[in-house]
């Protein structure tokens, strides 16, 4: 699955860790799931969309 957290991270200037603070995980979740080795939940792709006040399809693409 691909996905675009690395941009949304950029453009909202925030660190894996503070991305994985906002979202209740660990910030070695969020950088498998930006490389791509995790597929996360649809819970947590719902909250990472909320976060970046966009769409999952927005996110993640398969």
């Amino acid at each position: 699955m691909k996905n675009h957290i690395k941009v949304e991270r950029a453009k909202k200037n925030i660190t894996q860790a503070k991305l994985a603070e906002l979202a209740g995980v660990s910030r070695q979740t969020i950088n498998a799931i930006e490389l791509g080795k995790y597929v996360p939940s649809t819970s947590l792709a719902l909250t990472l969309a909320k976060i970046f006040g966009c769409k999952v399809e927005d996110i993640f693409e398969i």
